[in-house]
């Protein structure tokens, strides 16, 4: 069984700030962090492999730093890892994205010398844009089928069952490989890497590729090939104490409440 694993550098959001007259992100002095839904993923990966048997190969597109997490991934236990590294794609948006990492999958694949991988997992979302949309988009990129939302998987020869999360409950869908599922943090508790394959992963030689080497359209990637831009960035305000009411007569709280109301001139 051949498993690819997405996985992405994110800045640590408990760090981050927002300039509040530019309305950018200020980057400065946050400490970036293994997308920890990416480690429920690779978690996922790493259990098939522990059970069943697998190599399990990791791909994340972004700046040359962005091998710190693939390094992590491979203390932890992946095979091989990759990084897409191209200031070309810098400023993809998620469909952009999407295009750029189905292109490096095919590329990785080939590199792996196999057909296709036969289970690509990617976690539900990156804490930093939280779209939930760059998975999805792979397996559409790919032609192949996506199960979102795993909090449950569960591999029997070819057959894939996972169980769904969703806000009424769990949906158990079935997948023949290849399929591209995405991961919740219920799935698993990612386990942490070891000594040992700390100081082997500090050692490990981890393969770019360019915009060139995964023959991608210069039109569909970069800035240039997003259709989508960021215009501004901003924290909600913040929220007001609300009024209590303490008072046994309803109908005298109710009174209080609606003069409060029209003094504010909500009603």
């Amino acid at each position: 069984m051949e498993i690819l694993v997405c996985v992405k550098q994110v800045p640590d959001t408990a760090e981050v700030k927002i300039d509040p007259v530019k309305h950018t992100v200020i980057r400065a002095g946050v400490p970036n962090i293994f997308n920890p839904f990416d480690q429920n993923a690779l978690e996922a990966a790493l259990q098939l492999k522990d059970n069943q048997g697998a190599k399990v190969t990791l791909l994340s597109m972004g700046p040359p730093q962005a091998k710190d997490v693939l390094r992590e991934g491979l203390a932890m236990g992946a095979d091989d890892a990759y990084l897409l590294t191209d200031r070309k794609v810098g400023g993809s948006d998620t469909l952009a994205t999407g295009y750029c990492l189905a292109q490096a999958v095919k590329k990785v694949a080939e590199l792996k010398g196999i057909e296709q991988f036969d289970i690509i997992l990617c976690g539900k979302q990156a804490i930093d844009g939280d779209t939930a949309q760059v998975g999805p988009q792979i397996a559409c990129e790919l032609g192949i089928p996506q199960i979102t939302y795993a909090a449950d998987i569960k591999v029997e020869g070819t057959t894939v069952t996972v169980k769904q999360q969703n806000e009424e409950g769990y949906i158990v869908t079935e997948a023949q490989f290849p399929v591209l599922i995405t991961a919740v943090k219920e799935l698993n508790e990612p386990r942490f890497p070891t000594i040992r394959g700390t100081m082997k992963a500090k050692r490990r030689e981890i393969p770019e590729l360019s915009a060139a080497d995964i023959n991608a359209d210069e039109a569909q990637i970069g800035l240039s090939g997003s259709p989508t831009k960021v215009r501004k960035i901003f924290t909600p305000p913040q929220r007001t104490q609300g009024l209590v009411i303490n008072e046994e007569d309803a109908q005298v709280a109710v009174d209080q409440l609606m003069a409060k109301l029209t003094e504010n001139k909500i009603i």
